[in-house]
């Protein structure tokens, strides 16, 4: 493609990282040098550690804003054991091309880039139901591996490496950034619905999740107004689009936590991370009403619903354009 004259419109950068098995401490490291400029420059990350394990199933580890482009490629590609049949075609046949996506984990080589960076990241890796034994031990090999695939190293290789062409393609060619900027309008709206169910007993205790249906209200309309005014713009005036990535590059930016310490509680994204301020977090406390009342703590609740809150708040401010504020009558 360059040879016939391509020029991607964004730049591509390869990295190696070591101390990948340690924690991913070479990538943390790198993170920690670079974390003032990426949310300005950084759109996504892709980590291929130990990708091919198998040649059957697919995986991707992967923040939400993702989805679509991932969707888009694993229609494109040719799954590397079914020959005619691309992976989203075998993997609906074998009971939903939705069972490829799956959150982010802790010692996954993209995990940092999303809940310590702000950045969109994936992981992806072919696997198949036996695991490959001899990984990190003095028994792996190209050619065991190749044994154990059944010849299909070179084939499944190929195949991750055009998935991984296809979405990197898009991110750094389309004039505006294929990321789909409502996904987490979604992830809250499940917390919403746990909050409801418990609205009763909260309000008991004087707790209001108001503000939470508030901030992801605010977050839905300002995720859809954007949507619709991308939709409806000249993207191919580089002004407007330069406008609308610098927006949609940074919504993941603003789901890391302004009110913790990052020294402290370095995972500071509030759905991928890992503390107090986090979703899961609050899900699981909210849980407490009805496993086990007693350990509720509306101090600690009040704290963490808060945290939330401004974080999401900020973050439909933001995608807005407007200056983080909260005007709003109830408290804590």
């Amino acid at each position: 493609m360059v040879k016939n004259g391509f020029s991607p419109r964004r730049s591509l950068l390869f990295v190696s990282w070591d101390a990948g098995d340690f924690g991913n401490v070479g990538a943390t490291e790198w993170l920690e040098g670079y974390l003032s400029m990426l949310h300005l420059k950084a759109i996504a990350y892709f980590s291929l550690d130990q990708a091919v394990m198998g040649d059957d199933v697919l995986s991707a580890y992967t923040s939400p804003l993702l989805i679509d482009l991932l969707d888009a490629a694993i229609r494109q590609v040719e799954h590397p054991k079914h020959a005619g049949q691309t992976i989203y075609n075998q993997a609906e046949r074998e009971g939903g091309s939705w069972r490829i996506m799956k959150p982010l984990y802790l010692n996954s080589g993209a995990y940092s880039f999303t809940a310590f960076a702000g950045v969109p990241a994936v992981e992806l890796r072919f696997t198949e139901e036996r695991a490959y034994p001899f990984v990190n031990t003095p028994l792996d090999s190209a050619s065991r591996l190749q044994e154990v695939l059944g010849g299909h190293l070179g084939v499944t290789g190929r195949s991750l490496a055009e998935l991984v062409g296809e979405m990197v393609l898009r991110l750094a060619h389309d004039h505006i950034l294929p990321l789909r900027i409502t996904s987490y309008a979604q992830t809250v709206l499940q917390l919403s619905a746990q909050l409801n169910k418990h609205s009763a007993e909260l309000q008991s205790r004087g707790l209001s999740p108001q503000w939470v249906f508030s901030a992801r209200g605010d977050y839905s309309r300002a995720a859809d107004t954007l949507q619709r005014a991308i939709d409806y713009s000249d993207l191919h005036d580089p002004a407007t689009a330069h406008f609308y990535n610098t927006r949609i590059m940074r919504v993941e930016y603003y789901f890391l936590s302004q009110y913790v310490s990052v020294v402290e509680t370095p995972f500071r994204h509030v759905i991928h991370g890992r503390g107090d301020h986090t979703l899961s977090a609050l899900s699981e406390h909210l849980a407490l009403l009805t496993s086990d009342p007693g350990r509720f703590d509306e101090k600690r609740f009040r704290r963490q619903l808060a945290f939330f809150t401004w974080t999401l708040q900020g973050a439909a401010n933001a995608l807005t354009g407007d200056v983080w504020s909260i005007h709003n009558t109830h408290t804590y």
